[in-house]
């Protein structure tokens, strides 16, 4: 419908998605008092719970929405956070981001940083403890929180996070077929195609270089090494290749793309590809994967690099979970068990920090 509607000159297809993503609202949970706020001129929605904390100032959780960069506002997860806060005892506070393709990267980034960096400053007026602020996103908002999370560790001073929730990350834009791509590339919820359409949306606006960066031409020469260490198969246990999995390899480079589309390759926007000195400064970390989803490998081999470096890692693995299925828990005839069973992971782990 939103393809006809664009073809009719009635709105763009992201347009009308957004819309109807958006209209899909819940009755709120009334043990908690929700406020909107502005942290740094950036949209933000605080989950707080109503019944006084007996053991002190509380955890705090940052939380970014999925969406692939292009969809998503404050609401399209909110009974997730509503979950988080009142299960976990802690203030939720989801953050705004803007949208791609009208903001570009890094603007997404940005208003991630500045609006986590002011929610650590000013904790504690909203009962929190900032010694015990926790970043979390899903999908599109896992890569803006492990990103984040990594420019906060490697900054001086004491504004440092505690811990980082990762579901179902996407973080690396470099290899398109690895086994996770090859066997789900069709599965619903998010096809190998339209996941990197969404990276090229957030970076540039434009998909017309979609099929070289499934090709890897993306990828500076100088760089392809080291980026072939860290995203080897061979760090992947032999369950996950179990489906299928054909070994590829990188096409020439193109000097072009490469100038265009570089930034893709780089821990901003790939946080898989920081340096080690980076990661063995990350905080513990909690890291949900689908086995029927694309982006499973990125979170596998981000949980082997982070151990690597002696970063504790909880891993959440869900064996008949696909993408996005913890946005479907306690949904009615919806919902699944297994996105059940990662949202329950997620407040356990949250409790045991």
């Amino acid at each position: 419908k939103g393809r006809i509607l664009e073809n009719l000159h009635f709105c763009r297809q992201i347009q009308f998605v957004r819309l109807v993503r958006n209209a899909w609202t819940r009755r709120r949970d009334p043990t908690l008092r929700i406020q909107d706020a502005a942290f740094e001129g950036i949209p933000v929605r605080l989950y707080l719970p109503k019944a006084p904390s007996a053991a002190g100032p509380r955890k705090g959780i940052v939380y970014f929405h999925a969406g692939g960069w292009l969809f998503g506002s404050l609401g399209s997860q909110e009974h997730l956070c509503c979950y988080l806060a009142r299960e976990s005892d802690s203030v939720v506070v989801s953050v705004a981001y803007r949208l791609a393709p009208e903001h570009r990267h890094p603007a997404q980034l940005d208003d991630c940083l500045a609006a986590s960096t002011h929610f650590l400053k000013v904790a504690e007026d909203y009962g929190v403890d900032s010694s015990r602020v926790i970043l979390a996103g899903n999908e599109a908002g896992g890569n803006l929180a492990a990103g984040v999370c990594q420019i906060l560790a490697s900054r001086p001073g004491p504004a440092k996070v505690h811990a980082q929730i990762l579901l179902c990350p996407v973080l690396q834009a470099v290899d398109f077929n690895l086994p996770s791509y090859q066997q789900n590339r069709a599965v619903p919820l998010l096809f190998r195609e339209r996941a990197a359409f969404y990276l090229l949306q957030r970076l540039t606006g434009d998909a017309s270089c979609l099929g070289d960066i499934l090709e890897g031409s993306h990828v500076p020469m100088k760089l392809r090494a080291q980026y072939r260490k860290w995203l080897s198969v061979n760090h992947l246990q032999e369950e996950f290749k179990a489906r299928g999995y054909k070994p590829t390899s990188w096409l020439s480079f193109k000097e072009d793309v490469c100038e265009a589309l570089g930034s893709l390759a780089l821990p901003e926007c790939s946080p898989l590809l920081a340096e080690e000195a980076v990661l063995s400064l990350l905080p513990e970390t909690f890291i949900l994967t689908c086995e029927y989803d694309v982006l499973r490998d990125d979170g596998l081999l981000y949980k082997k690099r982070l151990e690597d470096q002696r970063v504790p890692v909880t891993w959440c693995h869900l064996a008949n979970g696909f993408h996005g299925v913890i946005e479907f828990f306690e949904s009615g005839w919806l919902g699944f068990p297994s996105g059940k069973k990662g949202v329950d992971d997620i407040v356990s782990f949250i409790k045991g920090l």
